[in-house]
């Protein structure tokens, strides 16, 4: 399947700022669920490019002269590769399984998170990990605009409520409280009549003796052709597709827009 993307992103600010530095996770690789056709990033500035200590590409935007607006555009043409439920055959990748199994502050478990982590006795099928899920998505109505990104899993779990990035938290603390590697995944998807895109968070949970299995927990399915990766890590933090600090501005205006479609490949 091909994934047209687009992804417009602009700060406004109410004073000048000074300087300003952006990290941008905002280019999929090619890899085994996916090959990048096109792809490009436009910035009011150079980009430095390199790559994170989990191999995601990485842009740098430092602007040091006065501005009162940023716009980052990006656009390009991923062709997707089925996955067989969930299955990514890229192997272990280059970071120890054991750092997925490590908590973080956004995916600490507490005593409910526990409780609900235990609601399914196993967690070695592809099935346990739908039956999850499923249970998270319960505990935790989709509901834009109650969390905010600094928001922990813990948080949304007594909240009720939460957004793509939440279930993605909540699987991550469920499974890593049992030992079982897992990895936050931000990328785009191609929403259909879903209200839930196209910017979207899931997970890729470590199977023993199957490997990694790539699940939306939000809507308690397997990822498939249409999901364009992004960025991997332990949470959103070290995922996040825009991240920056300033010197002035103010108050700030983020308008974020981002569109996805699909076609079958020929």
């Amino acid at each position: 399947m091909y994934l047209t993307i687009r992804h417009d992103t602009s700060y406004r600010y109410e004073a000048t700022v000074h300087y300003s530095i952006q990290q941008l996770r905002l280019t999929p690789a090619s890899g085994a669920s996916q090959v990048v056709r096109r792809w490009s990033i436009d910035a009011p500035g150079k980009l430095d490019s390199t790559f994170d200590a989990y191999g995601n590409a990485l842009h740098t935007l430092v602007i040091n002269k006065p501005h009162g607006e940023i716009r980052v555009h990006v656009s390009g043409e991923v062709e997707t590769i089925p996955l067989v439920d969930g299955f990514l055959p890229d192997g272990v990748g280059p970071i120890p399984l054991e750092h997925f199994t490590c908590s973080t502050r956004l995916t600490e478990a507490d005593a409910a998170i526990r409780e609900l982590a235990a609601t399914v006795p196993t967690l070695t099928s592809s099935a346990n990990l739908l039956e999850l899920s499923e249970q998270i998505v319960q505990r935790v109505k989709y509901n834009p605009g109650i969390t905010e990104v600094t928001s922990t899993a813990a948080q949304a779990l007594e909240l009720g409520n939460g957004v793509c990035q939440d279930h993605a938290h909540l699987m991550l603390a469920c499974c890593r409280v049992r030992g079982i590697p897992a990895r936050y995944v931000s990328g785009y998807i191609e929403p259909g009549d879903v209200p839930h895109g196209a910017s979207h968070a899931w997970v890729d949970v470590w199977l023993e003796g199957k490997g990694w299995i790539s699940v939306d927990v939000t809507h308690a399915a397997f990822a498939s052709e249409i999901y364009c990766r992004l960025a991997v890590a332990r949470d959103y933090e070290a995922a996040a597709p825009v991240r920056g600090r300033r010197i002035g501005g103010l108050e700030e205006q983020l308008k974020v827009s981002v569109t996805v479609s699909a076609q079958q490949s020929q």
